[in-house]
């Protein structure tokens, strides 16, 4: 399995649902038919208010900001809304500056989806029953169909439209699953194909058992994974990774945001994190770091948030440990590639298991990112370069 991110990984886990789906390009990143999960984020910057026609719109320039540092974090796409037709000529332009492929998010008004795809957008994400009556989610089609784009359909607990949301004696997964695959059926028969699918809801469970559904009935569609409204950084986190977790594990889900009232950068840090810890992919480094005992000898807790923090900075696939003291050290974190174990005064720096060096405890941190150093300059000169 190909892999389009420098420095990430790939393992052989399960990717069966994935490897059967319809691939699409959302600008130059594939989605579906085995490619590598892809990370997605959102922009959330505060619409700008304009005095020459009193009217709010995207702020263009705040939103290309955002955008560099959640490319810098290892977002691989990102979805920018656009609230009104005031705001597509500022899309235009984050569209033009944008190091990442942009999903332009559209609800209620068709217009602006056909607007957004005729200014750059490399992909539209809309929810057909509330974008109007199918007249319209048709005229979308045939021009995204004209551009050559994709559309996700992306259907939420929380706006289904009213046939499937007053359907009596019917579950939440079972109303998402069917709306989303009766707007398939609708898009396939009109020749369009180019389709990701998502049902999100904010409760896991019903969230998982709608995707499951999706992947056995529509498997041929890609689809994009998420926990909707799942809450601020710790608890949007916890519940994405228990749902997300799950459907990845037994191979559903192409493309993935894990949705957080937060900084979207930590949502891309949660997206790599999640995917790093199932084999999935890895393109920075995995943190082990013992839970402390009576036997610690140092301040652990604030010495591993160091190493967290500077390793945020590294993008080599790496695997890192920070253990409390010398007696469980090394061996506990013999699959390390490199790590510190911390004794009184003085601390151990390791690699794969052995010794490298002793170091003053003021210096340890420092010691273990000066061989981090040595090892990102050995991969950017490559196994040609320096002979």
């Amino acid at each position: 399995m190909s892999d389009h991110t420098r420095g990430s990984v790939t393992s052989t886990a399960p990717i069966l649902a994935r490897a059967r789906t319809h691939q699409v390009h959302v600008g130059s990143v594939p989605v579906g038919g085995g490619a590598p999960v892809s990370v997605q984020s959102m922009t959330n910057v505060p619409m700008a208010w304009s005095e020459r026609d009193r009217t709010s719109r995207l702020d263009a320039q705040g939103t290309l900001d955002q955008i560099d540092g959640l490319h810098a974090a290892g977002c691989e796409i990102v979805r920018v809304a656009i609230p009104n037709r005031a705001s597509l000529e500022s899309f235009e332009r984050v569209a033009a500056g944008s190091p990442l492929p942009v999903i332009a998010d559209v609800h209620f008004d068709h217009l602006i989806a056909i607007g957004a795809t005729r200014r750059g957008a490399c992909a539209l994400r809309i929810n057909p029953g509330n974008i109007g009556d199918m007249a319209r989610v048709d005229e979308v089609i045939d021009v995204a169909g004209e551009a050559g784009i994709p559309i996700r359909i992306g259907v939420n607990a929380g706006s289904l439209e009213p046939t499937y949301r007053d359907r009596g004696g019917w579950t939440l997964p079972e109303r998402l699953a069917a709306s989303a695959i009766s707007y398939v059926q609708h898009f396939e028969e009109r020749g369009f194909h180019d389709i990701v699918v998502s049902a999100k809801a904010h409760d896991v469970l019903a969230t998982i058992d709608a995707y499951r559904r999706l992947s056995r009935e529509i498997p041929q569609v890609p689809l994009h994974i998420g926990i909707t409204e799942a809450g601020t950084l710790m608890q949007g986190t916890i519940k994405s990774a228990a749902g997300l977790g799950i459907l990845l594990a037994e191979g559903i889900g192409d493309t993935m945001r894990i949705s957080l009232t937060a900084d979207p950068v930590e949502e891309v840090h949660a997206c790599w994190t999640l995917l790093a810890a199932l084999g999935l992919r890895r393109n920075s480094p995995e943190l082990v770091s013992c839970p402390t005992c009576s036997r610690c000898q140092v301040d652990m807790i604030p010495l591993a948030q160091e190493v967290e923090r500077r390793l945020r900075d590294v993008r080599l696939p790496l695997r890192v440990a920070v253990m409390g003291c010398e007696v469980n050290g090394p061996g506990e974190a013999a699959d390390a590639d490199l790590g510190i174990a911390c004794g009184r005064g003085a601390g151990t720096l390791f690699a794969n298991g052995r010794m490298v060096r002793r170091v003053p405890a003021e210096d340890i941190v420092d010691a273990l990112f000066s061989e981090i150093a040595l090892r990102e300059r050995a991969a950017e000169m490559g196994p040609d370069d320096g002979k």
